[in-house]
């Protein structure tokens, strides 16, 4: 059995953080597998038992307390408007609000670190599946394959949407992010660290063709809840995917697949559709109901999670039980008459405390369970309208629309002057995004690929400045352990 060695270079922990996960196991938990302190061999992946093991760390490395488990959402969120610094903390993303990270800063380190430890987990596991392709059945095998390549791709997404410019700005010409598609099992480096940046379109192309392959090897319907991907969790991504690069074509073709013609707008195989209450779907442990499931792929905790590995959502955005560290803008999107009103299900979603309102999507107390919704039918549709609206397909686009209004507001009618022109629906579409995906990692990705500022934000405890899209610190500086140790990558500008 091969042991860890010393190793030098200063992605030591990401590497480390990737390989530890395929050590043989004692627990039979498979939301946070226990790994001992041997790096990757023929045992990992000595039976079928041990293979689920490894999909099951996959996921455990995506939705760390770090990644997508927690931070990489707040991140996206309160660089945005949405949010307002309550208690100033470097620890708690004070930097990230006020948009002065440095290539040195806890977040942008750590970012980094996670997504790419994913990347490798994920690399390692294909090239350890292929050479033990006759220890599982062929089906499983493939499901396997098809979900390592949509978790390389939802952490490849992140990665290029934080730390590139936006592929709207010039078609992905600019610097991406390294694509590092082979596996590293050696703490020794061997000189696989040094490798380029790609452009962003390379890195979108990548991502397009992992989803691609997902979607043929994965399977139609749900295996485990919602907890792990399936054919429309890859379709839905690739649909974010494509609207992200504008590609509204795509996106419409993309979501026919698991959006029906007429309403009840539903996919015709998975189950997947808007669930009849959205305080169904934040109540803390969504799995679906007996009819749908809204969610097409969730991340679940548990209190017997790791510490740091939790996600925090609550102690950030709500107060009691969480600590109140972010409330609501009253020159965001928390002034919309819907977060007000008495007829909309989603003003039940927000809690006042004193003078000061907040977001209480995620309600559990600690250690903060709440499940994460990664990707919800109500995006979905909204992407679809989108996309339907810029591409003069009103009619559609306005039914989808509706049906995600009217699930929480069911009588509710937009006025005409908001819906009658391609602009006026495509705006007022944008303005329900930030309603219904409100604190769940959206708003500085849709800022960024429509090419607007990060805007302004005045709060007691603080003051964040506009970001113009040509600034600087638009997007986040690559990480300085990485400019440290890769002779090939350069620094954003």
């Amino acid at each position: 059995m091969m042991t860890i060695k010393k190793y030098k270079n200063s992605i030591s922990a990401a590497l480390l953080a990737s390989i530890m996960v395929f050590a043989g196991s004692c627990t039979k938990d498979l939301l946070d597998p226990t790994p001992t302190t041997s790096i990757i061999d023929n045992e990992a992946f000595d039976n079928p038992a041990r293979i689920l093991l490894q999909v099951n760390g996959l996921y455990a490395g995506v939705r760390h307390g770090e990644f997508y488990g927690g931070r990489y959402i707040i991140y996206n969120e309160i660089r945005g408007e949405e949010f307002i610094v309550n208690k100033p903390n470097g620890v708690t993303g004070l930097d990230t609000w006020g948009q002065n990270v440095n290539s040195n800063t806890n977040e942008v380190v750590n970012l980094w670190s996670r997504a790419y430890a994913a990347i490798n987990r994920a690399n390692v596991f294909l090239a350890g599946l292929q050479a033990n392709s006759s220890k599982v059945d062929a089906t499983l095998a493939s499901q396997y394959t098809g979900e390592a390549e949509f978790l390389r791709a939802l952490s490849y997404l992140a990665l290029v949407q934080t730390y590139a410019k936006p592929y709207v700005f010039d078609n992905g010409a600019s610097l991406g992010v390294p694509l590092r598609l082979v596996s590293e099992t050696t703490l020794t480096g061997g000189g696989t660290n040094d490798l380029a940046r790609s452009t962003v379109a390379e890195v979108y192309a990548q991502i397009l063709k992992d989803l691609d392959d997902a979607e043929a090897k994965l399977p139609a319907t749900p295996v485990n809840g919602a907890f792990r991907a399936y054919k429309n969790t890859a379709i839905a991504l690739k649909a974010r995917v494509y609207l992200t690069q504008a590609n509204y074509a795509q996106v419409v073709a993309e979501s026919a697949k698991i959006i029906s013609a007429s309403a009840p707008f539903q996919a015709p195989t998975g189950g997947s559709r808007l669930d009849a209450s959205i305080a169904n779907v934040f109540n803390g442990s969504y799995t679906g109901t007996a009819t749908a499931s809204e969610t097409l792929l969730s991340f679940p905790f548990t209190t017997t999670d790791a510490p740091g590995t939790q996600n925090q959502l609550a102690y950030y955005f709500n107060t009691t039980p969480g600590n109140a560290e972010y409330y609501l803008n009253t020159a965001g999107i928390f002034a919309n008459p819907a977060l007000s009103s008495a007829t909309d299900a989603r003003s039940a979603l927000l809690v006042k405390a004193g003078s000061l309102t907040y977001l209480a999507k995620y309600k559990t107390p600690s250690p903060f369970t709440d499940y994460i919704p990664v990707i919800r039918y109500a995006e979905v549709l909204l992407n679809a309208a989108e996309a339907s609206a810029r591409t003069g397909n009103l009619t559609r686009a306005t039914e989808l629309l509706y049906a995600v209004r009217r699930r929480s507001d069911p009588a509710y009618t937009f006025a005409a002057a908001d819906i009658s022109t391609a602009a006026s629906l495509i705006n007022t579409i944008l303005t329900e995004r930030r309603i219904e995906l409100l604190g769940e990692g959206f708003r500085a990705p849709d800022l960024k690929r429509t090419q607007q500022p990060l805007p302004s934000k005045i709060g007691t405890s603080g003051i964040a400045p506009a970001v113009a899209p040509t600034a600087a610190n638009y997007i986040w500086p690559i990480s300085g352990r990485e400019l440290q140790s890769n002779k090939l990558i350069v620094p954003n500008p």
